[in-house]
């Protein structure tokens, strides 16, 4: 199994500048994943887990020659997708998973981007040897009786570790119907384009640095107070400056005009985390973002 600590990933990545897989943060940067391949030591991979959409950086893996690889070996390849999948309903934005085809398995969570009710996640396989079944079907005749008039396919309950569960298919659907494919689309590509708006806002304001140029609707920067900004980036800074971002959340909540995540990672002292997702955020959102954070910041 080649998940989190044995990712490949693309010299150019953003997943593999901060070594960035999502939850976990076991990546290591610039370890090929065939090298992990031959280094098993006697253990038998059978699974290589691609991400499309890190849950921080938001950044994607090069999933074509990730598939490459795992078709020369015979390994399965899965795609958590959960976060940013729903680039392909966007005709603009879906060579970010350009590959994801080729994935025997793709996790995708339509309630993130798409914002379809929660909880609404979705485990996409390409097998049809109806897989699922074989793995978690419990055989409940009371429940799943093999004799019914109507194709038993369709009792999708044991096929799922869960039998008694919410529809999380019909979220979608409604959400689906309500807006259609062409609503779905424009979410995505109003998400990405206010994103570039507040990145290319970040470069132009005195006090403000990108942790890196984004792939997706993750903006991680940082505020730099002016008492910070004639001072060499030294140890002494890097300190001063992990202080800033909690010191204005803390006045964010106090006073009750916004609350922005603020995190640490792979290193990197804390820097604030805007994602970008409501349809009804607009140009304006994004400039009180940034004048707010410089008004509480600014005597820091």
């Amino acid at each position: 199994m080649a998940t989190g600590f044995i990712m490949y990933h693309h010299f150019d990545s953003c997943a593999s500048q901060f070594g960035d897989v999502g939850p976990s943060g076991l990546a290591l940067p610039h370890f090929p994943l065939r090298n992990n391949i031959f280094l098993s030591k006697g253990a038998a991979p059978f699974l290589v887990c691609a991400t499309s959409g890190t849950t921080v950086l938001g950044a994607f893996d090069p999933l074509d020659e990730i598939a490459d690889i795992c078709e020369r070996h015979g390994l399965w390849l899965h795609v958590d997708a959960s976060w940013g999948g729903s680039a392909l309903v966007s005709r603009k934005h879906r060579k970010l998973l350009r590959g994801i085809h080729r994935a025997d398995s793709v996790a995708w969570n339509p309630h993130k981007m798409l914002m379809a009710g929660v909880q609404c996640c979705a485990l996409l396989v390409k097998d049809k040897s109806d897989l699922l079944k074989k793995c978690y079907s419990a055989e409940a005749s009371y429940l799943f009786q093999q004799d019914k008039f109507y194709d038993i396919s369709y009792d999708t309950g044991d096929k799922s570790i869960q039998c008694s569960r919410k529809p999380d298919a019909f979220k979608f659907w409604m959400t689906w119907k309500a807006v259609g494919t062409l609503g779905l689309e424009e979410r995505v590509n109003r998400a990405l384009a206010l994103s570039r708006y507040l990145v290319e806002e970040i470069k132009k304001r005195e006090g403000f640095k990108l942790l890196m140029e984004p792939e997706y609707a993750n903006i991680c920067f940082w505020y730099i107070p002016p008492s910070l900004r004639e001072m060499e980036e030294g140890p002494e800074f890097w300190e001063k400056l992990s202080l800033v971002a909690p010191a204005i959340k803390e006045r964010m909540m106090k006073k009750g005009s916004l609350m922005l995540g603020y995190q640490p990672h792979q290193g990197k002292v804390n820097f604030f985390r805007q994602v970008v997702i409501s349809p009804q955020v607009s140009r304006e959102d994004m400039d009180f973002l940034l004048d707010e954070i410089d008004i509480l910041g600014r005597d820091m």
